[in-house]
């Protein structure tokens, strides 16, 4: 990077490609940053990746760069770093990354879940990806301690599993697909635990919100707690049309006197049935709201927004930030 040269066209590469006030914009910019092909690229080309972006938005790039050379390292960029920090971020916790692993273990507890160990065993399995996932994403802006971490992880893991053996139990004697709906109730209910556990310091310290230009205008809690609700719903979405469709596609199939011979595909064929849902779903669910999401003023607390009005006057209508993923 030595012989870098200045951009004279005015280049700006954190320009979102597609409109972000859209879902369909904020489909395409998720779908192209959670593709699961980019969990493949060696660490050295995401560490250029980093430091091309990081170069360009300093307005220089290697001389002969295209425009698709850069927008592609932004893509890996996205992709692994952490849009708070520029941390890389770890590989299990991308959302590229969800697909590949969401749909071995998604798979695997909806083929075993009719005997108790095999749904703790699941179950357990499936928060300790969540706690990755969930840690991984959170605000940067809002630390956690390790004690934090660990009551959020058994607190969460308690919940799926309560409800999971609860409910594994009291369907015993019910219609075969009410057993199969068991999985998808205790993830919603580990998602309604885990991600505000995980999250914790940022409804109590309250996160950063700026105003349109990024200037920092103070903390609000009412922010977090907006954020974290929206990527709750977010989550439980994305693991909601696998875990409840495909189900009823399974004990359609299980009918089938070649479905009941070759018993021992079934839980390959899950497998693979899900990372078909989650192919799509990944990035629908994180593109249902904004990822730079906004508050009113009005509806912030009293004193953050006494503050905001002191300073600037009405020149401040809404508050922006990271709700996280």
């Amino acid at each position: 990077y030595a012989k870098m040269a200045t951009v004279s066209l005015g280049f700006n590469i954190d320009s979102p490609r597609w409109d972000q006030s859209t879902f369909v914009g904020r489909l395409k910019h998720f779908l192209n940053i959670t593709d699961p092909r980019t969990v493949l690229v060696p660490e050295e080309e995401l560490d250029r990746a980093k430091a091309l972006v990081e170069g360009c938005r300093a307005g220089l790039v290697p001389p002969g760069s295209s425009q698709e050379q850069l927008l592609y390292a932004k893509k890996l960029y996205d992709s692994a770093f952490h849009p708070d920090s520029g941390e890389k971020m770890n590989f299990i916790g991308r959302m590229s990354f969800q697909v590949p692993g969401g749909m071995a273990i998604t798979g695997c507890m909806l083929q075993f879940y009719r005997t108790v160990p095999a749904v703790v065993f699941w179950q357990w399995v499936n928060q300790s990806f969540n706690a990755f996932v969930n840690y991984t994403n959170r605000n940067a802006a809002s630390p956690i301690s390790l004690r934090q971490i660990g009551v959020a992880y058994v607190t969460a893991t308690g919940a799926a599993l309560a409800t999971a053996v609860g409910l594994n139990l009291y369907t015993k004697r019910a219609p075969p697909l009410l057993a199969r709906w068991v999985p998808f109730a205790a993830v919603a209910a580990a998602n309604c635990v885990n991600i505000p556990m995980m999250r914790q310091q940022e409804i109590i310290n309250g996160i950063t919100v700026t105003d349109e230009n990024n200037n920092e205008l103070g903390r609000s809690r009412r922010a977090a707690v907006k954020g974290i609700a929206q990527v709750v719903l977010s989550r439980i979405t994305m693991a909601a049309p696998g875990m409840i469709i495909l189900p009823i596609i399974m004990e359609r199939l299980e009918k089938f006197t070649f479905m009941q011979r070759i018993r021992v595909l079934h839980g390959p064929l899950q497998v693979l049935l899900c990372g078909g849902f989650l192919l799509f779903m990944v990035p629908a669910a994180c593109a249902l709201f904004p990822q730079r999401c906004s508050l009113a003023l009005a509806d912030l607390e009293v004193e953050l927004r006494d503050s905001i009005m002191a300073k600037h006057g009405d020149k401040v209508l809404y508050v922006y930030f990271n709700k996280g993923l």
